[in-house]
């Protein structure tokens, strides 16, 4: 198992649920960069006032301001997170093959069924998957539009150490 090969497969998981991860990641972009804002966090506004009035003491108001900044260093690296998978979602929507080519081509091949929006195969060492292929962004390359029918048995190429990551060789054709 190599690092690329994890890197792939972690930018996979977006680019295979393009439809619900721009959703998901362009809601809740707004809350992570809201959180983010110098400002937002809870109490804020009465922490202004006691120290306006020297209520606060030294130690208090500086670990405040590490928390706070601890804060909106974390939210804003989940947002920036986000918004990656919010560019990957839409290009995978689109039709990029973000990930798709690359499992193409170093991807291990093995005889697999389409069911539907499901697809079964069996690794080499056995173990037997069943994932989605879902219609807005399904796995196949390198045609993206070809026709797979039901139960018919098909190429499939995964990553050997992350069996996740999968596509249907539309250039095998159903066999």
């Amino acid at each position: 198992m190599n690092i690329l090969d994890t890197l792939i497969w972690l930018i996979n998981f977006p680019a295979a649920h393009g439809y619900a991860m721009v959703f998901i990641a362009g809601f809740s972009i707004l809350g992570l960069f809201a959180m983010s804002a110098s400002g937002s966090a809870p109490g804020m506004s009465i922490r202004r006032v006691r120290e306006r009035e020297g209520l606060l003491h030294g130690e208090a108001a500086t670990r405040g301001q590490a928390v706070g900044t601890a804060r909106r260093i974390v939210f804003r690296i989940l947002a920036f997170g986000m918004l990656a998978n919010l560019v990957i979602g839409i290009l995978s929507l689109t039709g990029v093959p973000i990930t798709r080519a690359y499992i193409h081509e170093h991807g291990q091949p093995t005889t697999g069924t389409v069911d539907g929006d499901w697809v079964t195969f069996t690794t080499s060492s056995g173990v037997e998957y069943t994932i989605e292929s879902n219609f807005f962004t399904p796995a196949v390359y390198p045609d993206r539009d070809a026709y797979l029918p039901s139960g018919e048995p098909v190429v499939v190429r995964y990553l050997p150490g992350h069996p996740q990551a999968f596509v249907i060789d539309s250039s095998q054709g159903p066999r």
